[in-house]
């Protein structure tokens, strides 16, 4: 195993090309730039940001396969995301990302948990399946609150000790359970990082004191959010919230004035296409990528933002 997952990792968009197929060359690229920037400490394939639920268990495995080979020696693990129903299907998913490169799995709550909830039990055989079956590093996803696939603080604690997991990616979302949260975690077993997801409110939820930030938002801006946390761990709240300032029209065009959403990606993805970030906006269907007043409250927010464009795409 590597050691636990630190600082900014960017959950990847998935690039296409016209026909929806996965667009390998510029994942690639996308990828190395990425894996570039200072304060990345690693690369997320498969999340939610990455269209997980519109992809088949092998596109998965390819989509790992490409990040991770195309940044192997530049000292950035690739994790990939687990979203899976039942357990049998999680193992399987998690053995193919590993034989893909992956160095570490996020591992989502099963959606019909959202649905009918689940017993504490339920949560820990899910993990611990997963655990034994491979020997990389497991990130629990943590859902929002309110939520009926929310880990209570106890239930967090009793993860934070199943060997193998090593991370935490805390989408709490309620500012007081957070705190007990990481209380928790921290007193269950300290070795354990915490990784904020709270793209929507980056500033609040890193200044709780933790180890760094798994976030969509990071695939977009990752110089400003890295900025952003160097500012925190610095204890320059200043600077922190000068930074965030920059961050607030983009994340207000990107997240619609709440929490990433179903579409979000698709918001994100052509404000990335305005910003010289990514060649395409493509997303697969049913979500389609922003059109009319929305689209121009994009165009507007990525100009006044003024962000450096990808040499390679400016030289293409």
């Amino acid at each position: 195993m590597t050691k636990p997952f630190t600082g900014i990792l960017p959950a990847m968009q998935l690039p296409y090309r016209d026909d929806f197929s996965i667009d390998e060359e510029e994942l690639r690229r996308f990828a190395r730039w990425l894996a570039r920037h200072r304060g990345i400490g690693g690369l997320v394939t498969n999340g939610h940001t990455g269209e997980v639920f519109a992809l088949s268990s092998r596109e998965r495995a390819e989509v790992t396969r490409i990040a991770a080979s195309e940044v192997r020696g530049m000292g950035v693990p690739v994790v990939s995301g687990i979203c899976c129903e039942g357990v049998a299907e999680a193992v399987e998913h998690a053995q193919m990302a590993q034989e893909a490169g992956a160095q570490g799995l996020l591992v989502m709550p099963p959606h019909y948990w959202l649905r009918f909830g689940m017993q504490p039990q339920h949560v820990i055989d899910h993990f611990t399946a997963i655990a034994r079956a491979v020997d990389i590093n497991l990130i629990v996803h943590i859902y929002p609150a309110w939520t009926k696939a929310a880990y209570s603080s106890e239930l967090l604690a009793e993860l934070a000790r199943i060997p193998g997991v090593t991370t935490m990616k805390i989408g709490t979302r309620e500012m007081s359970k957070y705190d007990r949260d990481l209380a928790a975690v921290r007193a269950a077993n300290p070795r354990v990082t915490m990784l904020t997801c709270h793209d929507e409110y980056l500033l609040t939820s890193m200044v709780q004191g933790v180890d760094g930030a798994l976030v969509g938002f990071a695939s977009f801006i990752p110089e400003l959010i890295v900025e952003l946390y160097d500012a925190v761990c610095d204890g320059d709240l200043k600077r922190a919230q000068r930074i965030q300032a920059r961050i607030n029209p983009l994340k207000e065009v990107v997240y619609a004035s709440g929490e990433p959403s179903g579409d979000a990606h698709a918001r994100m993805k052509t404000a990335m296409m305005l910003a010289g970030r990514l060649r395409s906006n493509l997303t697969r269907p049913p979500v389609a990528p922003p059109s009319g007043a929305m689209l121009e409250r994009i165009r507007r927010a990525v100009a006044e933002a003024a962000l450096a464009p990808v040499e390679e795409l400016v030289a293409a």
